[in-house]
């Protein structure tokens, strides 16, 4: 069983205070504090509903809050115009879908390499220890268990759901984000293969100092993670 280090760095990649959402009048999200360090490798939990994927569109920029304060990587998002916080996700967070959203049209590398064709920043990480971003692209390829040459130039659409998840992380890891998150991707996997899968990204991930903020409904993965969070107990929207 891999864990993620028990040390991170103290310093807060995400802080959310008093943080609340609404759809309309029905209050989805009422979350008082949030923070996951540096370096911590976090596991948030709860069912389907509970709030998790809204949580995480806030915490990215995609939604923005009915009340509360947002920071990440020192950097207000409440403040922030929509696009600065689109060019700020794109240069610092990866993230891994529930359902991939590869692009079923493009190669494996294609896809690995498209988050360097928007983000100047992480093309320049990819190729600091690489002689190109193909090379990157074939190195976290294989760091998470997908080696077969031939499969890079094949459309992601004729490849098998475990084989897509491998493309959808390698994308989200290209060019060391500091921040990944992962929301619901092994949800498809069998126990073997989801243990696997964990195990292979997180130690991608120690390699490049990345936080890690990983969502599921599947407690029993929570023994992969140094930090947990459940939902039923952090949003208080309904309490009461």
């Amino acid at each position: 069983m891999a864990l993620a280090h028990l040390n991170p760095d103290p310093t807060p990649v995400i802080t959310a205070r008093d943080l609340r959402f609404a759809y309309g009048d029905a209050l989805t999200l009422a979350i008082p504090e949030f923070v996951v360090a540096k370096g911590e490798h976090a596991f948030l939990k709860g069912p389907s509903g509970s709030g998790k994927s809204t949580l995480l569109a806030l915490l990215t920029g995609i939604l923005t809050p009915s009340q509360g304060h947002i920071t990440l990587l020192e950097q207000s998002l409440t403040n922030s115009s929509v696009g600065q916080r689109d060019r700020f996700r794109a240069d610092h967070i990866g993230y891994i879908f529930q359902l991939f959203n590869l692009l079923p049209y493009l190669s494996v590398l294609d896809n690995v390499t498209l988050p360097c064709r928007f983000s100047a920043r992480r093309y320049r990480r990819s190729t600091q220890q690489q002689a190109s971003l193909d090379s990157e692209a074939r190195r976290l390829l294989s760091s998470l268990g997908l080696n077969s040459e031939a499969l890079l130039g094949r459309r992601v659409a004729d490849l098998s759901i475990g084989q897509q998840q491998r493309v959808a992380a390698a994308r989200a890891l290209i060019g060391a984000p500091e921040l990944l998150i992962a929301d619901e991707p092994t949800s498809s996997l069998d126990a073997d293969n989801r243990a696997n899968f964990i195990e292979l990204m997180l130690r991608e991930c120690e390699r490049n100092g990345a936080t890690v903020l990983f969502v599921s409904h599947d407690q029993a993965l929570g023994q992969y993670f140094q930090r947990q969070w459940d939902m039923a107990e952090i949003n208080q929207a309904g309490a009461g």
